[in-house]
């Protein structure tokens, strides 16, 4: 890519995991509105329901991590902390339709492999007898294998989960050591045979950007992945926001990899897993040809919420629990609080955690069916987004504050392609995604906040 390229278009932008992004959540949003909108979801669509629980505990922080952890407490605390999570679900189970399906349950953190297999199935279960399920709902977690035996991987099965995301970051041990990231207990290809003996899909998540990665030694790590062929192999890239952690000021120290390196790391990686016979999904996604997110590409019914792409099949509102859980509504998102002493005092007197949220207007529900489209499909169709919001593409246009002179430049610069009725996103300009779904995105441009970059 060109240089003149990365220096144009490398600059903070939101990731669009929501829209609006998480850090235009108000105070003024409330634990009563949070229950108001509850009770709204249950007549709006998606009537599906996807649930979220966050597990905050880690046996060891990682330096490069962003994500809202906490350092290992004791048995004790972890097991008060799982108790308020069944409490919290038992104030907004009653509030939901019981005849609404459930599509998907989601275990981020943290480490959410921290909870013994018991406990994880305890929560499955309250929420599997509770609610009917379509057919194969999506039970999934995020796993550092760093810490699993043979024993705890088969009992994954046994809880229920049918996905699992294996938190790799990088095969090299001298990057792992440097991010104090703890390698693999057992081979990671042993892992994933043991688990798809058991039904299990696999996800693998790689972290590029981070000190001490070539191209030569990012190249080897890809292709090793390769070799064990996940259904599904996730590149993030690195987000340097020490102003959210802190512990990223390390890494400085080790010395970052500079934007055209970053760049490099990645069309290594592309390039290896398209050839692979992979193919990409949104920004940073690969899957093989015969996943459910490939089929739905073809046909732009893929989705994308705070646990990744999903299909239409499989997109529900989202219902988050435990601290920082962020819930994810037809017209409104909601936030738990970030402090765990406050999380476990509000629910054991019975209160909702929410500390903010965001209610959406008539015109940022447009504006996010735009950007969702794009970065779910790098394309936008504006016939058919107009058939689908039965509103004139000049309508949605204007209501999303379309800038031709904005994107007339970045398809100068090779980024989209447009025509009439189309804006597609080109190979080169995936890698700048954000910045095109910027250009609808009068909010963020308006009162801009602090960002990651794209590259």
């Amino acid at each position: 890519m060109p240089q003149t390229l990365i220096e144009k278009y490398n600059i903070p932008v939101p990731r669009y995991t929501s829209y609006p992004p998480a850090n235009y959540f108000t105070p003024e949003f409330t634990a009563a509105d949070y229950r108001e909108q509850i009770v709204a979801s249950n007549s709006q669509s998606p009537s599906l329901l996807s649930f979220y629980f966050h597990i905050p505990f880690c046996r060891r922080l990682c330096h490069y991590c962003g994500c809202n952890a906490y350092p290992m407490a004791s048995a004790e605390y972890i097991d008060r902390y799982v108790d308020c999570l069944h409490r919290e679900m038992d104030l907004v189970l009653p509030l939901l339709d019981r005849n609404r399906k459930i599509a998907q349950i989601h275990y981020g953190g943290g480490t959410p492999t921290i909870l013994p297999v018991e406990k994880l199935k305890e929560l499955n279960q309250h929420l599997l007898e509770y609610f009917p399920q379509i057919e194969q709902p999506e039970i999934a977690i995020e796993c550092h294998p760093g810490w699993l035996d043979e024993t705890y991987w088969q009992g994954l099965a046994d809880a229920g989960f049918n996905r699992v995301s294996l938190g790799i970051q990088d095969f090299q041990t001298e990057v792992l050591k440097c991010v104090n990231r703890k390698p693999s207990l057992l081979p990671v290809a042993d892992i994933v045979s043991l688990l798809r003996e058991r039904g299990i899909r696999i996800n693998m998540d790689f972290l590029y950007g981070l000190p001490l990665q070539t191209p030569a030694s990012f190249e080897d790590t890809i292709r090793k992945a390769i070799d064990i062929r996940p259904d599904r192999l996730v590149t993030f890239s690195y987000a340097h926001v020490p102003w959210v952690n802190k512990r990223q000021l390390i890494l400085e120290k080790a010395g970052l990899p500079d934007a055209s390196l970053k760049e490099e790391l990645f069309r290594t990686a592309q390039e290896l897993l398209l050839q692979a016979g992979y193919l990409q999904i949104g920004m940073d996604h690969f899957v093989c040809a015969h996943d459910e997110l490939a089929l739905a590409r073809q046909d732009h019914s893929l989705h994308r919420n705070f646990q990744g792409y999903c299909t239409r099949r499989t997109t529900g509102q989202v219902y988050a629990f435990g601290v920082t859980g962020i819930s994810q509504l037809s017209t409104a998102y909601a936030q738990n609080t970030k402090d765990l002493d406050v999380y476990l005092d509000a629910v054991t007197q019975g209160n909702l955690p929410v500390i903010k949220g965001y209610k959406l207007n008539e015109q940022e529900q447009i504006v996010r069916r735009v950007i969702d489209t794009l970065m779910c499909n790098n394309l936008i169709d504006w016939q058919e987004l107009s058939d689908e919001l039965q509103l004139s593409i000049e309508k949605i246009k204007y209501l999303c504050g379309y800038d031709a002179g904005q994107l007339e430049d970045m398809a100068r610069d090779g980024l989209v392609g447009l025509s009439e009725n189309r804006l597609e996103v080109t190979p080169l300009g995936k890698a700048f995604v954000r910045n095109v779904a910027s250009t609808f995105d009068q909010l963020t441009r308006n009162n801009p906040k602090s960002f990651s970059k794209p590259i």
